[in-house]
């Protein structure tokens, strides 16, 4: 799953991983806010395609409000499973004609300690390098919320002992592929599979502090331990 995620990405760097177009993503008059403890319902970007079939970035709650929501669901829905994303009520449109990236440069998750406590990890690209969630967005009309929700599947062998669950990340030579909605059903999660770089990712203990997810402190991705 993921359930807290990292984006200190620059505006250069966000530019760079999505090109975006000058015209339409002119420089903002203050560079992006670092984030170091992400967590559900929070705002976060996301890029989709506009109607010209340009790079959109654009701003929403991360806990998906489907179309038709007449309140804000309670359901969690901070995460949509690939394998019924395409089936789901409240995910299957989205997956349809509404994906989109979810920058980020690491995310959280946990195992139990042998004093019953949780360890949080930070699981990161080489280097730290930026990467993108997968996954859907809506906007609710009745409710005037924007919002977007990350796909998961089963964790590759090289995580799966921290969680039996990952984020799908794929590589940027996927991006437009999977925006396009061109892939539908079995093709689209075949693509997403076949392009994830979630076998890439590195790990290492964190601070327990970033249990509490109002902890917004600078050293949330330093280690405890070694790299493994």
């Amino acid at each position: 799953m993921c359930g807290r995620f990292t984006n200190e990405l620059t505006w250069p760097e966000l530019h760079a991983l999505y090109k975006l177009s000058d015209e339409l993503h002119p420089v903002p008059p203050h560079n992006m806010q670092p984030r170091y403890n992400i967590a559900p319902t929070q705002d976060v970007d996301f890029v989709h395609l506009d109607k010209a079939g340009n790079m959109e970035l654009d701003r929403g709650r991360w806990w998906l409000v489907p179309f038709f929501a007449r309140e804000l669901p309670k359901a969690a829905m901070f995460n949509a499973r690939l394998e019924t994303v395409d089936t789901s009520g409240a995910f299957r449109k989205g997956f349809k004609s509404r994906r989109c990236l979810i920058p980020a440069d690491g995310y959280f998750e946990w195992t139990r300690a042998e004093d019953g406590g949780k360890d949080p990890w930070l699981l990161q690209l080489p280097d730290g390098q930026p990467f993108s969630f997968t996954g859907i967005w809506a906007h609710n009309d009745n409710l005037g919320v924007t919002s977007c929700t990350i796909i998961t599947a089963p964790a590759v062998e090289r995580i799966a002992h921290i969680h039996t669950r990952m984020p799908l990340i794929i590589g940027p030579e996927a991006y437009e592929q999977w925006l396009s909605c061109e892939d539908q059903g079995v093709s689209a999660k075949a693509l997403l599979m076949d392009s994830q770089i979630d076998s890439q990712l590195q790990f290492h203990r964190v601070t327990r502090a970033v249990n509490n997810s109002r902890y917004e402190g600078t050293d949330t991705k330093k280690p405890l331990i070694n790299s493994l």
